[in-house]
């Protein structure tokens, strides 16, 4: 026999033991690996101290552990402040009995999760003009009366409220966290400044007056924390934990920029005098000694919000999310965020990065303002011009410079390597690694959005010595320019441009091109646009709750930056710098946590869900070119999918006329209505739950109505605007459907009255025009009283049309 032939059985054979001793049944617990469970109990009681709650978590993991040894080491976390709950070591039958027991709501399996990666003029686009402090001010109480423009002062900039974000860390040396000019801090602060590799407790102050890590399930699975690629300490050495907590309350820096002149002025939060609290979640991904990313484990972001809670943070901001949608007991940020909201907090969160294909967006349960990404009216142009004359303008935060001479162009396709496959979907994408230096030496290359990181693709062209860098769109990219900081002269087009510079190449014999230099340019319209990138619905998990929620600045966005952390995050590249642009619904999130955090300051008795309302209702529909907002090409209408209830108004905010409140009993009922009927132990379903879609939520979603049915939804509001007022109802039915408001006229004799009315929905007879991705069709409800506009969105499809 050949030894080929031989060795091939032998395999073989080897699997069919393999095989025989798994489908045996016996030992099974031998074959079972531990993994990290979350075993999930509801609320707190607050009879227990803390280490009775831990004795009674271990109690549970020696009922299906082999020894109280074995029960101690394999306990991650014991939730002991709010949450009722402990991360452990399990197998997955250990699991699954501790599931059976009556006590436990959910029993759940930790995976990690990656940043959703998901501010010099955004902050002035949406409307709040970031000027000199003034001092005096900030010592007087809020006066809810002031004009709109006023918002800011009346907030006292944000001064006494405290945001918390789960991130990656901080930089702490940026002049964005001075606390000069800040206030006290707050007496309701519980909370602790933990010191750890290049983290003191100096590194805290009346600005950073928190800072926490976590990273016991990380380290569960990828070992000890590798400290070259990551500080085990709150310090942040990727910089996106750094940019998102400047966004929300920086101080403000005069004559900032990016890359030596980018997006030049005065950076600052949106909150300037808000504290923050850092809790640090995501870590640095270790793969052959390099770092890959970053990686956020549900055990650590359950630990981190249950201490937020504890310590007294008045605003969660969580640039975090997931493309897998996960259904609420099973959400570690969902259960989290639950009880965040019985404590008031409002808790914002990025709607993820997986536009635009529909129903991707994550953070959906209702508890959550959900945030998209679109625009703001800044471009950083770096013109092409061809050989043929024609110029195509293109934008970039590249610092570098050609020589003003045309230089051959190629398309990356005509230039790979001989040694890589050839296919539809690698070619012209210039992964690492593809493209032959033979014929790239000298000559600009076009490479194509798709597959790979938009940097890496520059690098690759470097490294294969070519002078330039062109990054075209793909149709799903649009007109949607994400700039980056690339390692050589570069420019990034549009889809059209794209395609015209491809005819350009492939019809010319010797194509030539130029890249100009970029420079900063202030109200590009149309602005804003939807991000392409922006996740967006139906909701995957519960399609009766309309998301995302809003949509908020996340197109290159500026903010403070670690300073060992290149701009690219690339290894090679040597550059540093204090302020970075950076695109995602990352950049978003913050943008509406720090706008909560000023209606915490002028509105401190209203609900967590009042905020939301107030900034869901009041954001708007128009951009700078007073059409309706559109897609990321520029043209096509947007829709509540990507933009949920428009682009986020915060001085509107401030004065929203009407809300709709919801309690946390409130939210046990919806959750009762979907089949969760334990999430709070303490709370007893009725017998007949009221329909998900009564939830009192500022927007309507309903999925797949019958022909003949009839849907009638019921909605309350709360006056908080005028003590004596009338509001009257306008509503723009969905195409295909009939919706009556009934009553259409509300009277209100003072302020903190609620009014209950009702929405039926019925389809009309007849064809009906749909969004071909998504099957739903869209309109609004509007209540005004001639000064206030309430704008609720409405989405419904029909069970013909899924």
């Amino acid at each position: 026999m050949k030894p080929a032939a031989a060795a091939l059985i032998l395999c073989v054979l080897l699997l069919v033991v393999v095989q025989l001793q798994l489908g045996s049944g016996q030992d099974g617990d031998e074959l079972d690996i531990d993994e990290v469970y979350i075993v999930y109990f509801g609320q707190h009681s607050g009879e227990k101290t803390h280490y009775e709650i831990e004795d009674t978590h271990h109690s549970y993991l020696f009922s299906v552990k082999d020894s109280e040894e074995q029960a101690r080491a394999s306990l991650l976390y014991s939730y002991k402040h709010t949450i009722n709950g402990f991360a452990a070591l399990l197998t997955p039958n250990q699991a699954s009995t501790l599931s059976e027991l009556e006590e436990v709501v959910s029993v759940f399996r930790s995976y990690p999760r990656k940043h959703t990666m998901h501010t010099t003029r955004s902050w002035e686009f949406v409307g709040l003009d970031i000027e000199e402090l003034d001092h005096d001010h900030l010592m007087n109480k809020p006066n809810a009366t002031s004009d709109n423009h006023d918002l800011l002062m009346r907030a006292r900039y944000g001064n006494g409220a405290i945001v918390g974000l789960l991130d990656n860390g901080v930089w702490p040396e940026s002049k964005s966290f001075s606390d000069q000019q800040m206030g006290p801090i707050p007496n309701s602060w519980k909370g602790i400044c933990q010191t750890g590799q290049d983290f003191e407790s100096s590194h805290c102050n009346k600005k950073l007056i928190g800072a926490r890590y976590y990273l016991k399930g990380y380290e569960q699975r990828y070992g000890p924390l590798n400290t070259t690629i990551d500080y085990r300490s709150p310090r942040d050495k990727d910089g996106h934990g750094t940019h998102t907590a400047s966004t929300v309350g920086g101080q403000r820096v005069a004559e900032a920029s990016a890359l030596g002149g980018f997006a030049l002025g005065t950076a600052s939060g949106g909150a300037p005098l808000v504290h923050l609290a850092i809790y640090k979640v995501c870590w640095a991904i270790p793969h052959q000694g390099k770092e890959e990313g970053n990686t956020c484990f549900e055990e650590d972001m359950l630990a981190a919000i249950d201490d937020a809670i504890a310590d007294g943070v008045n605003v969660l901001s969580i640039s975090i999310g997931t493309s897998k949608p996960t259904s609420y007991e099973h959400d570690g940020i969902a259960i989290g965020a639950l009880h965040a909201i019985k404590n008031d907090i409002v808790v914002a969160c990025s709607a993820g990065n997986e536009g635009p294909t529909s129903g991707t967006s994550s953070n959906n349960a209702p508890w959550i303002i959900t945030v998209g990404a679109s625009s703001v009216d800044r471009a950083f142009t770096a013109p092409l011009t061809l050989g043929n004359g024609i110029t195509l303008e293109g934008q970039t935060v590249t610092p570098y410079k050609m020589e003003k001479k045309m230089y051959p162009l190629v398309y990356a396709a005509q230039v790979s390597s001989n040694t890589v496959p050839k296919n539809a979907t690698t070619d012209g994408q210039c992964l690492p690694g593809s493209l032959e230096p033979e014929k790239v030496k000298g000559k600009i290359v076009m490479c194509m959005r798709g597959q790979g990181t938009r940097v890496g693709k520059g690098y690759e062209v470097k490294r294969a010595g070519g002078v330039g860098f062109i990054l075209g769109n793909s149709l799903a990219n649009g007109a949607e320019l994400t700039v980056d900081a690339h390692v050589l002269p570069a420019t990034a087009l549009d889809s059209e441009s794209a395609i015209q510079i491809l005819k350009y190449i492939y019809a010319t014999e010797n194509p030539t091109a130029y890249i100009a230099p970029a420079k900063t340019i202030l109200n590009h319209k149309p602005a804003p646009f939807m991000a392409a990138f922006s996740s967006r619905g139906p909701n995957p998990i519960t399609p009766d709750i309309l998301k995302p929620d809003i949509t908020a600045p996340g197109l290159n966005i500026l903010a403070a930056w670690s300073e060992v952390s290149s701009p690219t995050k690339l290894e090679d590249d040597a550059r540093r710098v204090k302020y970075n642009i950076l695109s995602g619904t990352s950049m978003s999130c913050p943008h509406v946590a720090a706008a909560a955090a000023l209606l915490k300051v002028i509105h401190p008795t209203w609900s967590s869900a009042s905020i939301r309302s107030a900034l869901i209702t009041s954001a708007g529909l128009t951009n700078n070119k007073g059409m309706f907002l559109t897609d990321a090409s520029g043209h096509k209408p947007a829709d509540p999918f990507q933009f949920g209830s428009g682009h986020f108004r915060p001085t509107k905010a401030a004065d929203p006329g009407l809300v709709y409140d919801a309690s946390y009993t409130d939210y046990l009922l919806f959750l009762c209505s979907n089949g969760l009927t334990n999430i709070d132990p303490s709370f007893k379903c009725p017998e007949l739950s009221p329909s998900s879609n009564n939830l009192n939520y500022p927007s309507i979603a309903i999925s797949k109505i019958s022909n003949n049915e009839t849907v009638i939804i019921n909605r309350t509001v709360t006056n908080m605007g005028d003590g004596k007022s009338v509001y009257l109802a306008k509503v723009r039915s969905p195409a295909g459907f009939s919706v009556n408001v009934s009553p259409s006229t509300l009277f209100f004799e003072g302020i903190g009255e609620k009014k209950t009315f009702t929405v039926t929905v019925r389809p009309r007879q007849g064809g009906r025009k749909v969004d071909y991705n998504t099957q739903y069709s869209f309109g609004w409800l509007t209540w005004s009283d001639g000064v206030h506009i309430v704008r609720s969105p409405i989405a419904v499809s029909s069970s013909s049309s899924a």
